[in-house]
C-alpha cells in the first residue's frame, strides 16, 4: 500500500483534527498502519512473538504522544510529548532492525526510512516549537 492509497482511505472525522495538519502525524499514523501488517505475520513465527509486541507498542505510542501533545496546545507540554514521539519512533526503528530475519529485505528497508523519515519531521518540529518558545 502507498502512502497516498492510506491517506485516500482515511476517515474524514480524522483528517477534521488539527493534527492532521502536521505531516509527521499523518506519517506515524502510516508507519503504525504497515507495523500493524508487519505484526501480524511476525505473530505467526514464535521468534517473532514478543518483538511484535514490542513494536507495536512503540510504532503506536508515535502518534499517541502527538496527538497528546497537541491536546496540550502549544508550549513545553506540546514539545515534551513531541520527545516522546521522537524516543518512540527511534525504538520502533531499533525493533524494526532486530526482526530483520523474519521480514522481506524490502519491507525492512522501506520501514527503516519511513522510521527515518517520521524522525526527522519530528525533529524539525520539535526545532520550529522551541524557537517559538524563545
Amino acid at each position: 500500500m502507498t502512502y497516498e492509497e492510506w491517506e485516500a482511505g482515511v476517515p474524514a472525522e480524522i483528517k477534521a483534527e488539527k493534527v492532521w495538519q502536521f505531516y509527521g502525524y499523518r506519517k506515524a499514523l502510516f508507519f503504525y498502519d504497515l507495523c500493524w501488517q508487519d505484526c501480524e505475520r511476525l505473530l505467526k513465527h514464535p521468534l517473532g512473538r514478543e518483538v511484535a509486541k514490542q513494536l507495536i507498542r512503540s510504532a503506536g505510542s508515535i502518534s499517541a504522544n502527538i496527538e497528546e501533545g497537541y491536546g496540550r496546545g502549544y508550549g513545553r507540554d506540546r514539545l515534551r510529548f513531541l520527545r516522546f514521539s521522537i524516543g518512540s519512533a527511534r525504538e520502533s526503528k531499533g525493533w524494526y532492525y532486530r526482526v530483520k530475519n523474519l521480514l522481506k529485505p524490502e519491507v525492512l528497508s522501506h520501514r527503516l526510512l519511513l522510521a527515518g523519515e517520521v524522525i526527522a519531521l519530528l525533529a524539525t518540529e520539535i526545532q520550529n516549537s522551541r524557537a517559538r518558545l524563545q
